[in-house]
């Protein structure tokens, strides 16, 4: 489990079961608005001819807290589940996108997040997990893209009075200054992971639906985003992101230790062969690149989906839980918009497994050399394809010689 703890400072009421809900913005108390929810009239979005309303009650909805209600939360679980180094929750975000508090969560954190709030909130918060649980990993900023990496919500996505007051520095940088910082001080590590979210922010790809022509091309190439420092960003962001390699940098130089995660990401399409291909690119990049821990938004209502068969490849392709290895060997394409080409091996038996996507909209042939490693004479080869979107399906052995096949 990855547990969501709230740093915000609020908490929702406890739910009724039935209309009229709680709401944030009831017509009958602050006016009318320009919309309302269809299932109860009286609950309004919190505007009024295009003007967010201000001035209301967060009690309406909310319950202040301060980093105590997580620690009664955490001995909660502690107490129903063990520790996390006995089993229980090891995984906790701090709060989830706070840069976008003051639009997701306007009615109880109206003013935008500023440096000092974040740094702040996630001391007294992360210390107080570590405290209830000294063995539980903590996860931070979970900020939602681009925008967020560099700027704080105080800023929106440009330079600005926040960010000249801290020294012009990138926001995660400063971040990872500051939990070092912490550490320095009080002796406790309080960030095991730089925890950011990513999507593609190309039109149509981040989409259940397959998209054109243009946007499946736009789906296999955009993947180099988390990677390649040569690929410019085909979407509103404009430049190059090459996001784990920054991260990479980020947490070697500011605070060193720090592992990777990204606890959001989803490329679309995952329904489609072509959604599906983009995720096995994805994956072979994670473990290429070196990321830490990664989880999928929105995994497809069918278990049987082509992107779920994306990791069954790396994870059980042969349906008895032979799986791609645990260590990464060194592997390149001269031509990854064609062909993606990851290797690993298991650590316990020596085997080398090659994970080869073919990105292209046709069969293709191409040699593929080996080094560094004595080959057995013939190798197993299972596929997954649109001939069968419903199995992986084992083929004939491949012949292999020691310069490869």
């Amino acid at each position: 489990t990855i547990m969501t703890v709230p740093l915000i400072g609020w908490t929702p009421k406890a739910r009724r079961e039935d209309h009229p809900y709680d709401c944030g913005f009831k017509v009958s108390k602050y006016g009318a608005q320009d919309s309302t929810d269809y299932w109860d009239p009286d609950c309004g979005n919190g505007w009024h001819n295009g003007v967010q309303l201000t001035g209301n009650n967060p009690t309406d909805t909310s319950v202040a807290i301060t980093s105590s209600f997580v620690t009664a939360w955490i001995n909660h679980l502690k107490g129903n589940y063990g520790t996390a180094a006995n089993g229980g929750v090891m995984f906790y975000n701090l709060d989830n996108e706070p840069m976008l508090w003051n639009s997701t969560h306007y009615d109880v954190h109206p003013n935008p997040v500023t440096y000092d709030e974040m740094r702040d909130k996630t001391y007294a918060y992360a210390a107080a997990i570590k405290a209830a649980d000294s063995s539980a990993q903590t996860l931070g900023p979970v900020e939602w893209g681009w925008c967020a990496y560099f700027y704080s919500a105080a800023d929106g996505c440009y330079p600005g009075a926040d960010r000249a007051a801290h020294g012009n520095m990138d926001f995660v940088p400063w971040y990872l200054q500051q939990m070092k910082a912490y550490e320095q001080a009080h002796g406790v590590r309080i960030l095991d992971y730089l925890d950011l979210h990513v999507y593609p922010q190309v039109d149509g790809v981040y989409s259940d639906s397959l998209g054109s022509a243009a946007v499946q091309s736009a789906r296999l190439r955009s993947t180099r985003q988390l990677w390649d420092a040569s690929y410019v960003h085909e979407g509103w962001i404009d430049q190059p992101v090459y996001l784990i390699p920054r991260m990479e940098d980020w947490a070697a130089n500011y605070y060193p230790g720090t592992k990777l995660a990204i606890t959001e990401y989803n490329w679309g399409a995952l329904g489609y062969m072509n959604g599906a291909l983009a995720q096995a690119d994805i994956l072979g990049i994670f473990g290429r690149e070196g990321l830490d821990l990664a989880t999928l938004w929105g995994t497809p209502d069918d278990f049987n989906a082509p992107g779920i068969f994306a990791f069954r490849m790396y994870r059980n392709y042969d349906g008895a839980g032979s799986a791609f290895g645990d260590t990464s060997v060194q592997s390149s394409s001269a031509d990854q918009s064609q062909l993606a080409v990851y290797a690993a091996k298991r650590s316990a038996s020596g085997t080398l497994t090659l994970m080869v996507i073919n990105k292209t909209a046709s069969t293709i042939t191409s040699d593929l050399a080996l080094s560094g490693f004595q080959a057995v004479d013939t190798a197993q080869v299972y596929r997954y394809s649109s001939a069968n979107l419903g199995a992986i399906v084992k083929q004939a052995d491949q012949a292999v010689t020691s310069s490869g096949f």
